[in-house]
């Protein structure tokens, strides 16, 4: 794992946002189309919004996913990462050539993972990007994460320090109103992407990244695994890499 930190969140998602867009651009130019992850929540908001006024992508040959939706939320929902998404990315990328958005609300949750795990399936991921949560879960996976799945995207349950988190962010009036259920994408789903690029900035994230960069790789910590991917990124700001004890060129294999 490279590790890259930044003097301010703004230059964290600048440098995060110009790698995946080497990348992508990279894709476009072996095959004629890139296929991407996007991720939600406040640690992405410097990210996307440098990513979505690239202006050296062809975005109409980029087709892209999201990592993640709450069970039950319609779209309408401040919380909806489709929402989230629509606003900070798909509106200002008119010329996108796709966006497969997970329907957490479909009637059918059973017929809604069967359907996207087929369209990933068939668009193997070229850049991923992700951040960590404060219990240090990638998507949706906390502790203790499965690192054997099978499938794509699953129905996971929330452990109540991720509720928190999500209520601490802003996203709910009240912690009881964080839904306990979502569906996210898988770890072995995630580490198949070529290239992950995530963006950590805040001091409260501190705590997870030295748990992923300088503990073993174990279930109890999901973002540990990312050290066995062979391109991952991982942008901090000087917050967020506060616990460090030195900030290696790379890190585990």
């Amino acid at each position: 794992m490279k590790i890259h930190v930044e003097p301010t969140k703004q230059s964290l998602g600048e440098a995060a946002a110009a790698l995946g867009a080497s990348a992508i651009r990279a894709a476009i130019a072996a095959r004629g189309a890139a296929n991407v992850v996007v991720a939600t929540g406040a640690s992405q908001f410097e990210l996307l919004a440098a990513l979505v006024r690239r202006d050296d992508i062809d975005w109409a040959r980029v087709t892209a996913f999201h990592l993640d939706e709450y069970i039950a939320m319609p779209e309408s929902h401040p919380a909806s990462f489709r929402r989230y998404l629509k606003e900070r990315f798909t509106s200002r990328l008119p010329a996108l050539g796709a966006f497969h958005f997970i329907e957490g609300d479909a009637p059918d949750l059973a017929a809604e993972l069967a359907r996207i795990d087929a369209l990933i399936a068939a668009h193997p991921i070229d850049v991923l990007f992700a951040g960590i949560g404060e219990n240090a879960h990638l998507a949706f996976n906390d502790p203790p994460a499965d690192f054997e799945a099978t499938e794509a995207f699953r129905v996971v349950a929330l452990e109540e320090r991720c509720r928190r988190q999500q209520f601490g962010e802003g996203w709910f009036p009240t912690l009881d109103d964080v839904p306990h259920e979502a569906i996210s994408m898988t770890i072995p789903q995630m580490m198949r992407a070529g290239l992950i690029v995530l963006a950590v900035p805040d001091s409260r994230k501190a705590q997870a990244v030295r748990d992923t960069i300088e503990g073993p790789v174990t279930p109890d910590v999901p973002a540990s695994i990312l050290c066995r991917h062979s391109a991952c990124h991982l942008f901090l700001d000087p917050p967020s890499a506060a616990l460090l004890r030195q900030i290696p060129d790379t890190a585990g294999a």
